[in-house]
């Protein structure tokens, strides 16, 4: 009878572990849609941004507004209060994420660049983002077999974020597989952040009327389809969004911010010249459109490999770099509250 209740206890634990770090195909998604509201499930307290039905079964996309982590879980492990988007900022107001929120928000309006451009690890090195816009070009492997291979005896899985395109997504199964099985080999450690659906962009076109400033352009369905999308093919959404050639408007962040999402920026986009600092959010394309850029970036991993071997330069997750930003003195003295 012990041995039956130890199997029955270890399947429990490991159906548990396994909820909560395997990320599922939701593949049959209805009534994706906007919700807000507070998500208890003892000990935890996490921010509730989205809600959907899969095979019959209510889901939550959830985050966690001291470590920016996101998952999705069923709704009936929680207890729910649904609140407006303002009511939901000032109940998790004295958090991390939220003072994220609000410093891309004062940094909106610029026309290029908004948002959060640098993170502030606790040591020297970077976050490296790469983009996946659409692109007839296969993914640039180059620069992940490079960072793991430079990294591997001292940082694994290696972090990087990438910022999808729902329409990269759709054409370039086969890459994003590859980029699955990395993860799921622990090789990687991927946060993956919204880069729109179409990425539409004109060559002709003002930047006051271009890529997400287009005239005609449907806010709702470049965030919500992307995030159907990512969860369809077993990608779990982050609370981070990149706007499309780095452009927008004071109202289009708001209008991003609105989502629950934080638009990220770059002080040092390598294919424009930009040389990295420390605690730079670095950024370079890995769609095979822009080889100047990962030449550039494995360059800098060349010349940084001593630094590398004697963990002196690493590469940062974006989720942790940009709390540490805002990490507030009650949180770094209870860790439990992480």
């Amino acid at each position: 009878m012990k041995k039956i209740l130890f199997l029955l206890s270890l399947v429990l634990l490991i159906s548990s572990y396994s909820r909560v770090n395997a990320q599922a195909n939701y593949t049959k998604i209805e009534n994706y849609e906007v919700f807000y509201g507070y998500a208890r499930h003892f000990p935890q307290e996490w921010m509730i941004l989205r809600r959907f039905d899969n095979y019959g079964k209510h889901y939550l996309l959830l985050v966690n507004p001291q470590t920016l982590d996101t998952k999705v879980d069923e709704s009936n492990f929680y207890q729910i209060k649904q609140m407006t988007i303002g009511q939901a900022r000032t109940f998790f107001g004295n958090s991390p994420y939220q003072d994220a929120l609000k410093k891309a928000e004062k940094a909106s309006v610029m026309i290029q660049d908004a948002g959060i451009e640098t993170g502030m690890p606790k040591e020297t090195g970077i976050s490296l983002t790469a983009d996946l816009c659409p692109s007839h070009k296969p993914l640039d492997r180059r620069i992940f077999t490079d960072i793991i291979a430079e990294f591997k005896k001292v940082e694994t899985p290696v972090p990087i974020a990438l910022s999808i395109t729902g329409i990269w997504i759709r054409d370039h199964q086969e890459d994003l597989q590859w980029l699955k099985q990395l993860q799921a080999n622990h090789e990687i450690y991927v946060t993956w952040i919204n880069h729109s659906f179409n990425h539409r962009v004109s060559l002709k076109a003002p930047l006051k009327e271009n890529f997400l400033l287009e005239p005609g352009t449907d806010i709702n369905y470049e965030v919500l389809e992307t995030e159907k999308a990512m969860l369809k093919n077993g990608l779990l959404p982050s609370v981070f969004f990149r706007f499309p050639g780095l452009v927008s408007d004071q109202q289009l962040v708001y209008r991003i911010t609105d989502f629950g999402l934080i638009p990220i920026g770059t002080d040092a986009w390598l294919a424009k010249g930009q040389a990295p600092q420390a605690g730079s959010i670095v950024l370079i394309h890995g769609n095979g459109n822009e080889p100047v850029g990962v030449n550039d970036f494995i360059a800098l991993l060349k010349q940084k490999a001593p630094e590398v071997a004697k963990k002196q330069w690493l590469l940062y997750d974006l989720r942790q770099s940009v709390d540490d930003e805002f990490e507030t003195p009650d949180t770094i003295a209870d860790p439990k509250k992480k």
